[in-house]
C-alpha cells in the first residue's frame, strides 16, 4: 500500500463528500439546530453566572465566619454544550450514516469499481482511502460546530479557561469517535451489499440494534440477574399502627433511594438500616449489568463520556448514586478516569466494523 496513492484517494472522498448536496444539508442542519442549542445554553449559563455573582456579593457581606466559610461554585461554561451532546446524537449520528451507506454499493450499481481496479491502485488503498475520507468529512463536521460554538462564546463575552478549552477539545474528540461508530456501521453495510438500498436498510437495523434495543435488554437482564428487590421493613409506630417504609426508584436506569428514614429512640431502626445495605447493594448490582451491556451501544458510551466532560459534577451522581455529592465539581482528569471504559468501547466498536469491511472488500468478486 503505497501512502500516496492511498491520499489521492482519500482527498477524492473527502472532496466527494464535502460538495455533496446531502452532506451539506445534513451539515446545515446540525450547525443551525446547534447555534439555536447553543444561544440556549448561554442563556441559561448567563442566568447561573448572575446567581453565582449575587451569591458571592451575599458572602462577601456576610459578617458570621462559621457560615462565611461555605463560598459558591462559579458555572462552567462546558455546562453550554450539554445541548449539542443531544442535537449530535440525533442529526450527528444521520450524517455519519448518510456519508458511508454507499460508499462501495454505489461503486457496484455504477460498475465503476471494476474501472477503477483497472488503475494502478490497490484494493486496500481503495478501502482505506474511502474510510480516511468519511473520517475526515466529518471531522471537518465537528471541528465546524465547535470552532462556531467557539465563536458563539466570544460574540457574548465568554471566554473559555484553559481547563475548559481542553475540555471543548475533548468534547469534540468523543463526538467524533461516536460518529465514526455508525460512520463503520454504514460502510460495512455499504460493502456487504450489493445496493445502497439494502445497504441503507441494514445500516437503519443495526443502529436501532445498537442504540435502542441493547440498552434495553440491558436493563432487561440486569432485572433478571439482579432479582428481585428487597422488601421494606413494616415500622411499628407509636400509636400502634404499622406502617410501611416506601422506597422510590431514580436516577440513572436502577439508582435507588429512600424517601423516608424510620428512627427510634435508639436512633436508625435496625431493620431499615439493613433494609437500606440489601437495597444499595442490588441497586449496585443493576448498575454494574446495566453499564456492562451499555458499552455495546455507541449511544450510551457517547453520553456517560459526553457527560463526565461537560458535567462532571451530574455524571458522579449518576455513576454513583449512593456516594455523597461532591463539594467541588471533579476536574476534567478525574472525570475522564471514571468513564475510561466508555472511551475505550467508542475507540474499538468502529474497529471491529472498519475491520469487517477492509476483509470483505479485500475478498470481494468485483466481477
Amino acid at each position: 500500500m503505497a501512502l500516496d496513492r492511498l491520499l489521492t484517494v482519500a482527498r477524492k472522498e473527502f472532496s466527494d463528500h464535502v460538495t455533496s448536496r446531502r452532506f451539506l444539508i445534513i451539515l446545515a442542519l446540525l450547525l443551525i439546530i446547534s447555534a439555536i442549542g447553543m444561544h440556549s445554553g448561554i442563556g441559561s449559563y448567563n442566568t447561573m453566572l448572575e446567581s453565582y455573582n449575587q451569591q458571592l456579593q451575599y458572602m462577601q457581606e456576610f459578617e458570621d465566619d462559621t457560615i462565611g466559610r461555605w463560598m459558591p461554585e462559579k458555572p462552567s461554561i462546558m455546562l453550554i454544550f450539554n445541548a449539542m451532546m443531544t442535537y449530535m446524537v440525533s442529526l450527528g449520528s444521520i450524517l455519519a450514516i448518510a456519508i458511508g451507506f454507499d460508499l462501495v454499493s454505489k461503486e457496484k450499481e455504477t460498475r465503476s469499481l471494476k474501472s477503477l481496479l483497472s488503475h494502478p491502485v490497490y484494493r486496500d488503498e481503495i478501502i482505506n482511502g474511502k474510510a480516511l475520507g468519511g473520517i475526515a468529512a466529518l471531522g471537518f463536521a465537528v471541528a465546524l460546530a465547535l470552532a462556531i460554538s467557539l465563536a458563539t462564546l466570544l460574540i457574548f463575552s465568554i471566554v473559555p479557561t484553559l481547563e475548559e478549552f481542553a475540555a471543548i477539545l475533548i468534547f469534540g474528540a468523543v463526538t467524533l469517535g461516536f460518529l465514526l461508530a455508525y460512520f463503520a456501521i454504514a460502510l460495512t453495510a455499504s460493502t456487504i451489499s450489493r445496493e445502497s438500498g439494502n445497504a441503507l436498510v441494514y445500516t437503519l437495523v443495526i443502529f436501532f440494534i445498537v442504540s435502542s434495543l441493547f440498552p434495553m435488554l440491558g436493563m432487561v437482564v440486569g432485572e433478571a440477574l439482579a432479582g428481585d428487590p428487597p422488601e421494606p421493613p413494616n415500622i411499628q409506630i407509636s400509636s400502634g399502627r404499622t406502617a410501611t417504609a416506601v422506597a422510590s426508584t431514580s436516577g440513572y436506569f436502577t439508582s435507588t433511594s429512600s424517601q423516608s428514614v424510620v428512627h427510634t429512640s435508639e436512633g436508625l431502626d435496625p431493620e431499615w438500616q439493613q433494609y437500606e445495605e440489601d437495597m444499595k447493594a442490588y441497586s449496585e448490582k443493576r448498575i454494574l449489568i446495566n453499564d456492562v451491556t451499555n458499552l455495546i451501544s455507541p449511544q450510551m458510551n457517547y453520553y456517560v463520556a459526553a457527560m463526565a466532560v461537560t458535567n462532571p459534577r451530574i455524571a458522579m451522581i449518576i455513576s454513583s448514586p449512593y456516594q455523597p455529592m461532591p463539594e467541588e465539581t471533579p476536574g476534567l482528569a478525574e472525570a475522564l478516569r471514571d468513564v475510561w471504559k466508555n472511551i475505550a468501547a467508542l475507540i474499538v466498536f468502529p474497529s471491529v466494523f472498519f475491520a469487517v469491511a477492509y476483509i470483505k472488500f479485500m475478498r470481494m468478486d468485483i466481477r
